[in-house]
């Protein structure tokens, strides 16, 4: 089969299988609104969960940094890339988080690729939750590890495959909070229970970091745990982009002696690292915007009880509507967007068969009237 019957095969399964991807070109996004054409959409689709995208303070911060520092950082961090202010953000995250060490990465995917790319070898065992994002699914599956996949938070098929005999060492995955169902992990009894097997645990908490917990320091920090390694991300709650690996000193000195995607990579302009201190100050201080955020998910979760609808039971910003059908859910997306809220359709691989969803993401920026709009194109929908 050559390159172009090969291409040609798979466009034609997605397609027919309703599982193309469509990129679409928005013409303004202030997190609360956007702009598609000459159509205004409530955005119920942005990870932005505190409105920081265009705070004034960043926007400042960045053009600062930019005239500091330039627009980009030329090389990698062992050539000539790493600047003061990427030590500063690196300091002040690993304070902040109660870790002696944090790197950067140009991405929360990249971070936590570098993680399983660099520790996993043969003979181990990387133990995951089933629903575990995309980017550790993916470096796991081709990393010489061995993987096992725990039925969602349960702690007895986790404590099977911990079990398990294992020549190696043994690496436990989970989410702080998942981006798909929106729910939290029992961290302290995962992280007891790694413990207790003489595991390392590495929890992705991109989408907790900045939104709970004090200061909004996270899902670990308010469950009480530090695990050996935990990822977090700039493009949600900081409104930015980029990630960060949390852990201690010789760890954080195996990856910068080891790791290919810091070793060969350029690193995140400076400029950026400079706005994302002002970020880190803003979320530090957010603690309105994280009420707001709060009273919102709670009004939106009061009103969908008076409509036909259900959803996945989740006191995060993410609130996933199970449909199942993938036609249907475009269907329902696309009443939804004439209705003038913007959602998107999350469709399998990326999700479980079967439980394709409109995935609904509240902003502390939006208002009440924004939710009851929502709330009745989806009672309409229903019907």
């Amino acid at each position: 089969m050559s390159w172009e019957q090969r291409i040609h095969k798979y466009l034609s399964i997605q397609m027919f299988t309703d599982k193309w991807r469509e990129r679409y070109i928005i013409d303004e996004n202030n997190t609360r609104l956007l702009r598609v054409g000459k159509k205004i959409y409530i955005n119920f689709s942005s990870n932005d969960y505190l409105g920081l995208n265009r705070h004034p303070l960043i926007i400042k911060s960045w053009n600062q940094g930019m005239s500091l520092a330039g627009v980009g950082a030329s090389a990698s961090g062992h050539i000539t890339g790493f600047s003061k202010y990427h030590a500063d953000l690196e300091m002040q995250i690993a304070d902040w988080l109660g870790y002696s060490r944090a790197l950067l990465f140009i991405s929360g995917f990249n971070a936590n690729q570098a993680v399983i790319n660099l520790l996993a070898k043969k003979n181990d065992h990387i133990i995951a939750d089933k629903l575990i994002h995309a980017s550790l699914v993916d470096a796991v599956t081709h990393s010489p590890a061995k993987l096992y996949r725990f039925n969602h938070n349960i702690m007895e098929s986790l404590m099977f495959y911990l079990n398990i005999s294992c020549a190696g060492e043994k690496l436990v995955l989970t989410e702080g909070i998942f981006s798909m169902d929106g729910d939290k992990a029992p961290l302290k009894i995962i992280y007891k229970t790694a413990q207790e097997s003489k595991s390392w645990l590495l929890v992705d908490d991109s989408h907790g970091i900045g939104i709970i917990g004090d200061e909004g320091r996270g899902s670990c920090w308010s469950e009480g745990v530090k695990p050996e390694l935990l990822t977090i991300s700039f493009s949600k709650a900081f409104g930015i982009s980029g990630g960060a690996l949390l852990c201690e000193k010789d760890t954080a000195d195996y990856f910068l002696q080891f790791s290919k995607h810091l070793i060969y990579s350029t690193c995140m302009p400076p400029a950026q690292a400079f706005a994302l201190q002002t970020a880190l100050n803003l979320v530090k201080k957010s603690k309105y915007l994280r009420y707001r955020l709060n009273e919102n998910i709670k009004y939106f979760q009061m009103g969908i009880k008076s409509t036909p609808w259900k959803i996945i039971s989740s006191n995060s910003a993410i609130q996933p509507l199970i449909i199942g059908d993938i036609c249907n859910a475009k269907v329902i997306s696309m009443k939804l967007a004439k209705a003038g809220c913007w959602v998107n359709v999350i469709k399998p691989p990326t999700v479980l068969t079967g439980t394709t969803r409109i995935r609904i993401t509240l902003s502390a920026v939006h208002k009440f009237e924004d939710i009851d709009i929502l709330l009745e194109a989806l009672n309409h929908a229903a019907r």
